[in-house]
């Protein structure tokens, strides 16, 4: 395990707000990625960025969706890997899906049916797709790398601690947080999106960083 002292020299401010610059770029390359997919635009907030030991990931996002039901939230999780590696969650609070899901089907139903379920999630796992690969996805061209996923799982009005809780491979170590507000205005609803980077991706990180630097030096 690293201690917190050797982390904070892998990972300086500097490179931090680079981080930040490459991914206000990705994200604005997801925004106009889902604008052109569904015909509505999605607003991603500046994003922000923690150094975190993974084992207080679950208590930092609950603090930050602290305005949500925190049982109740749906969930699209996502894991990439490359030299670039983590997970992705996108977090939604109550009742999203019955706003959402007429960007897909173009209807207006809300009836609480086996059939709208199963729509619910498929818009989750659609929305989640083309939000989580697109913002990933740039983060990973800007840096030089190719990234694979995992399949995304949907979980639909549960308690988020035990998702990622999860996901936590080794809550000993250390993760960077990349985190966002995002909203889509026409249907009312915002929710967060958590890009997790695992501690095995910090030297690569710091590197890729110098690198894309040095394209404009």
């Amino acid at each position: 395990m690293a201690k917190n002292d050797d982390v904070k020299e892998m990972i300086t401010t500097a490179e931090t707000d680079l981080l930040q610059e490459i991914m206000n770029i990705a994200f604005g390359r997801a925004a106009s990625d889902l604008a052109e997919f569904v015909d509505i635009f999605v607003i991603l907030s500046v994003p922000q960025i923690r150094l975190l030991q993974a084992f207080d990931l679950p208590n930092y996002i609950n603090s930050e969706i602290m305005d949500y039901d925190k049982d109740r939230v749906s969930v699209v999780e996502q894991s990439f890997w490359g030299k670039f590696k983590g997970n992705a969650f996108l977090v939604f609070p109550p009742g999203a899906g019955k706003k959402l899901i007429s960007l897909f089907d173009g209807g207006t139903s809300v009836l609480d049916s086996d059939p709208f379920q199963e729509m619910e999630k498929e818009t989750f796992l659609e929305i989640g797709n083309i939000l989580i690969g697109a913002c990933i996805g740039k983060i990973a061209e800007l840096l030089g790398d190719v990234i694979t996923y995992s399949p995304p799982r949907v979980v639909v009005e549960k308690s988020l601690h035990g998702v990622v809780y999860d996901n936590l491979v080794d809550p000993d170590n250390m993760a960077i947080v990349l985190r966002t507000v995002f909203e889509f205005n026409e249907r009312n609803v915002s929710g967060f999106m958590f890009i997790l980077t695992k501690q095995e991706s910090f030297v690569w990180l710091k590197n890729a960083l110098h690198k894309f630097l040095e394209q404009y030096e």
